[in-house]
Formats: C-alpha cells, sequence, structure tokens
C-alpha cells in the first residue's frame, strides 16, 4: 500500500515528508492503522545514526492504531483491535522466559537494525528499499508493520488511542524504572533528574508507589511546578545550584532511590553525592556525547551503593500497560497533561517545541486521507 512518512536522511537535520510503499503483512506481522505515535529522544539519535539503523529511514516506536489486517500465523489480535505499540522481543531467550523482555537477547537486531531478521525492508521509497522496522513498527507514517511480540491489544476504549503510543517507551521507561526496576517501597524517598516525559513518568510512578518525599531536579520552572501537582514534594533548580548539597538540605542523610533521566556525567556525579548508605541509582538515558561515569571506589564500597541500568523500565507491556492506564482511570497516573499533539507532518516542528522546553511530549497524529495516497 501507498501512504505518508516522515523520512530521516542522513546529514539532513529535518525529517522529509513523502509517500512510501509498506510492504503486505508477512504471515508473523500486523498492519496498524496509526492513530498517533509519541516522539521520543530516541528517535531523535537514531536520525542522527548514533543508533546505525541506517539511512534514509521510517522512525517512530511510540506508535498506537487500530489493527487493519494480519498474517496468517497472528492469533494475538485481529482486525479492528485497539493496540499501543512497544518494543519488539524474541519470547524464547533466557530474559524472554523471566518475563523480562527489554533485556531480550536479540533486542539490537530485531528493534534497532532497520530491518527484519532476514534483512528486507518493509518499506520503499521512490522504489528503493529504505530502513524500516525500527524497534518493529516504523510508526512515524500513516501505517506500520508491527508483530504479536510488540502490540498490546487495549479492550478498554475510554483511553483516546492516540494517546496510548507513549505507553510503550517513554512513559513506560519513567514509570517502571520507579515502580519495577527500583521498586520503591512506601514512605522511601526518591530523586528525579530531568522534568521531561520520562522523568515525570517516574515523579507520577513514585507518587503511585506512595514514597514519601520525591525530589526532582528541572532546570525548567514550569516543569518542576508540574512535578510538584504530579507527587513531588520538593523541586530543585540546578542551574547555579550545588544540586546534593540541595538534596542534603532536604535530607540530611541522602536519598533512597535515585532516577537519572539525562545521561550527564555531571548530574551523575550530584546523584551519586545524593545518595544515602545503601542508596539505588538507575539510569535510563542513552546519549550520543561521552556519558563516562568515574566512581570512588572507596566510598562506592563503604556506602554500598548500588547502579543500575534500566532499559524499558524493565517492563513486560502486556502486564504494565494495562496496569499504567488502569492508574491513569484511576486518577493516580495522568500522563496525558504531559502531552501536546501535532499534525504527524508537523514533526520538525515538535522537535523544535520540545527541545525548546514548550511542551513535554509530544505526540504526533497523522492526517490519514488528507495528501495522502491508499492502495
Amino acid at each position: 500500500m501507498k501512504c505518508k512518512a516522515a523520512i530521516a536522511r542522513e546529514d539532513v537535520a529535518e525529517f522529509g515528508w513523502s509517500e512510501v510503499e509498506l510492504d503486505e503483512p508477512r504471515a508473523d506481522e500486523i498492519l496498524v492503522r496509526i492513530a498517533g505515535v509519541g516522539l521520543c529522544h530516541t528517535d531523535l539519535i537514531a536520525r542522527d545514526q548514533f543508533i546505525p539503523v541506517g539511512s534514509p529511514a521510517v522512525l517512530g516506536h511510540e506508535g498506537a492504531g487500530e489493527v487493519v489486517k494480519v498474517g496468517s500465523a497472528v492469533t494475538k489480535v485481529g482486525p479492528g483491535d485497539r493496540v499501543a505499540l512497544s518494543f519488539r522481543s524474541c519470547g524464547a531467550c533466557r530474559s524472554c522466559a523471566d518475563h523480562m523482555p527489554s533485556y531480550c537477547q536479540h533486542f539490537g537486531g530485531l528493534n534497532m537494525s532497520g530491518a527484519r531478521p532476514d534483512g528486507s525492508k518493509a518499506v520503499r521509497l521512490d522504489g528503493q528499499p529504505i530502513s524500516s522496522n525500527f524497534f518493529g513498527q516504523s510508526s512515524f507514517a500513516e501505517y506500520a508493520l508491527a508483530y504479536e511480540s510488540n502490540v498490546v491489544r487495549i479492550d478498554d476504549d475510554e483511553v483516546p488511542l492516540e494517546l496510548l503510543g507513549p505507553l510503550g517507551c517513554g512513559i513506560q521507561t519513567g514509570a517502571g524504572g520507579v515502580m519495577r526496576s527500583l521498586a520503591c517501597p512506601a514512605g522511601s524517598s526518591l530523586l528525579v533528574v530531568g522534568g521531561g516525559s520520562v522523568g515525570l513518568a517516574a515523579v507520577m510512578g513514585g507518587a503511585v508507589q506512595r514514597c514519601g518525599t520525591i525530589i526532582v531536579v528541572e532546570p525548567h520552572a514550569a516543569r518542576r511546578d508540574l512535578a510538584l501537582e504530579l507527587g513531588a514534594t520538593h523541586a530543585i533548580d540546578p542551574i547555579g545550584n550545588d544540586v546534593a548539597a540541595a538534596v542534603r538540605d532536604i535530607l540530611p542523610d541522602g536519598v533512597d532511590y535515585a532516577f537519572d533521566t539525562t545521561g550527564r556525567p555531571d548530574s551523575f556525579a550530584a546523584v551519586l553525592a545524593s545518595l544515602a548508605v545503601r542508596g539505588h541509582f538507575g539510569m535510563v538515558s542513552a546519549q550520543a556525547a561521552d556519558t563516562t561515569i568515574t566512581l570512588d571506589v572507596n566510598s562506592f564500597i563503604l556506602a554500598g551503593h548500588h547502579v543500575q541500568g534500566i532499559i524499558e523500565g524493565d517492563s513486560d507491556p502486556d502486564v504494565f500497560i494495562p496496569e499504567l492506564i488502569a492508574h491513569y482511570k484511576a486518577g493516580r497516573f495522568p500522563y496525558d497533561r504531559l502531552v501536546t499533539t501535532y499534525p504527524l507532518a508537523d514533526i520538525n516542528r515538535a522537535i523544535e517545541d520540545q527541545h525548546a522546553g514548550r511542551c513535554i511530549k509530544a505526540v504526533l497524529i497523522p492526517d490519514h486521507g488528507k495528501g495522502a495516497a491508499h492502495d
């Protein structure tokens, strides 16, 4: 079929907007009409080839929509089902068997290779194959091909379909980092560095966990204010302030748990200086710049600190996404307050606004039928 898609090209800072040809679904594939797709930092570092997906490419990995057609081997969903799309996993390795699919031994090949496992590409531009299958979806388009391992059927129709996509990556990363990876217990203290969508999802996750103290570090005043509305008890502006000293003014013994979304070495240092004895430090952000972390081994050992890398909030999407939806419906997880919607064709404006702090989480809405051709 033909549809419109945002195209990432090598050495071009902005996405293009073009008609492409999308393959018919193979036996194991699911054709989804995209209702909305979140804009994530991972898409941008893939556009810039820090993740070597190959260029040109159709990216996008926080899609949601309605199933149009399924291959002959698909039994999990059928035409008309509402689905949120997440990362792809093999379902057979030890991590997948342990319900930890974000650590699938084949994660890189299934999600970041720019092709199917057999090397074929599902999208053509001007008759030539281009990189596709990003996170098993490539959902910066009107339609996408997905798989049973990365579609989550959403039977509840009360949540707007276009808002479900961010649950598949950024929101589940932040919330899952606190609720699953760190598993912060009630009454514990939590430091969240970064007040973007991942960080604010972590704040809401801390509130769901009933953390006693939640401190957010964020330079944008509006985001600090929103964090306080979403459950943070304290907010620190890192500009011109000693973050560790500010944290210890609040909690002299330091924080039990810390969650960094920035990937910045100066943030790592501040977090480590803020941790209580036996404190836990989780980090999630992948960056193109130097992210080397320096540890004072003696201090690290004597304090019994734990440092943990986290992918996708240690989430099993089939379990965790419905859990987040239940919290949302109960008013405990108002992630929609982070969202600003844009037409998918305005992806470059959405990126600019997100970088400038004018929005927190951009969700891109395909404009089906206007300026697009379909077979």
